[in-house]
């Protein structure tokens, strides 16, 4: 049986689908997961890559931060309240740290709602990042030691 030739509209359209499918694959691909680092010391952030740009603000130790872009011995980062700046990548740590980002987070004593709380942590508090092998959960420990499971919703810097 011979094919019927497709109208030049229908070839025009999966031709828009099959590039417009490409580019998002393209997109998927090129947008890196987050990278998250914590301030290994007291640190300035800066509104450009020098230290003669203007200084923004002192960002305290094991604060965690997104990295946006990097040039060289500065990195781009933003911080958990959405901020832009940046900072010599020398102040950066590969420890990973989280902000609390709710009033108050339940971290349980095992990766489930209904497990005991272990302990609440306040809005603002750092946990430091365990473990994020979890679906919807990561591992954390206060700085006194207490450690147990938080939702991912509940806190920044993941």
């Amino acid at each position: 049986m011979p094919r019927t030739p497709r109208s030049s509209r229908a070839v025009r359209r999966r031709i828009a689908q099959c590039a417009a499918s490409a580019a998002l694959s393209f997109l998927a691909a090129a947008a890196p997961a987050s990278d998250f680092r914590s301030v290994a010391e007291p640190a300035v952030l800066y509104d450009a890559p020098s230290l003669r740009a203007s200084r923004l603000f002192v960002i305290g130790r094991d604060a965690p931060v997104e990295v946006i872009a990097s040039d060289g011995t500065w990195v781009k980062v933003r911080d958990n309240t959405g901020e832009l700046a940046w900072i010599e990548k020398k102040a950066l740590s590969d420890r990973r740290t989280l902000v609390v980002s709710v009033p108050v987070a339940d971290i349980r004593e095992r990766p489930d709602e209904q497990s005991p709380v272990a302990f609440q942590a306040q809005q603002g508090v750092l946990l430091e990042l365990l473990d994020a092998d979890r679906a919807g959960w990561l591992r954390v420990r206060h700085a006194d030691g207490s450690s147990g499971y938080v939702r991912i919703s509940q806190v920044w810097g993941y």
